[in-house]
Order: structure tokens, then sequence, then C-alpha cells
């Protein structure tokens, strides 16, 4: 069900030496870096995400992935999504910059957070 998630952060310094440490204990650790956005899991899995948060304010948004079988189903959150009036962050489409395959869309949910559909092969 879920693919992975993923919190902004205020202090993006502090929380990546927190995380860094305490998730290596666990047997977890860096699978992606973006510079300002850290992917940590296990076995190439990218599962929580920690970004950098500029903005200010008190609300920070929260990003979570859902698992899609295909592209089809992807296709059918994004039509779900849109028929109760959720705004699109991003069409469905392929992300090559995140990995080969990967296909999905964004949209906000009724409290603001970035909800995304995706499966890892491709859009046919």
């Amino acid at each position: 069900m879920i693919d992975h998630f993923g919190i902004n952060c205020a202090d993006y310094e502090a929380s990546t030496t927190f995380y860094d440490t305490v998730l290596q204990v666990l047997g977890y650790g860096r699978v992606m870096d973006f510079g300002a956005a850290i992917g940590y899991g296990a076995e190439g899995h990218p599962a929580f995400w920690i970004t950098r948060w500029d903005a200010g304010g008190e609300q920070r948004e929260m990003h979570l992935a859902f698992q899609a079988t295909d592209a089809a189903a992807v296709r059918a959150f994004h039509e779900a999504a849109t028929g109760l009036g959720a705004q699109v962050l991003h069409e469905p489409r392929l992300w090559p910059e995140y990995h080969e395959g990967y296909y999905a869309v964004f949209v906000r949910d009724p409290d603001g957070n970035n909800v995304e559909a995706v499966c890892h092969h491709g859009d046919s």
C-alpha cells in the first residue's frame, strides 16, 4: 500500500544528522541524495524522505506515495482525485530523473498534503 513518504524539515542540517544516525542503528541508510532531499531505506528503495523546507510557518505539508499496480491505476487515481476537486501538482507521466519506469501523479489532499500514486514499471 505505502510506497514511500516524506517530511519537510525546517532545520535540514540537524535533520540529516538525526536521521543519518538513528536510521543507521536500525539498518537503514541514504539510498538517494538530491542535495535538498534525501531518501533513506535499504536495498536501493528509498522508503522515507526528508526535504529542506525554507518556506517558514508552522504548517509543513507531508508527502505520501501509494503503490499502484500499473500506469492505468495511476491514471485512475488521477481521475478519482480530480473528480473530487483535488489540485493537480503534476499530471501522470514518467519521471526518469527518479529511475527508469517511474510513472506517477501528484495531487493535494483536502488538508494540503502532497499525495502521489506510483508504479515502478512504466506507462504501458
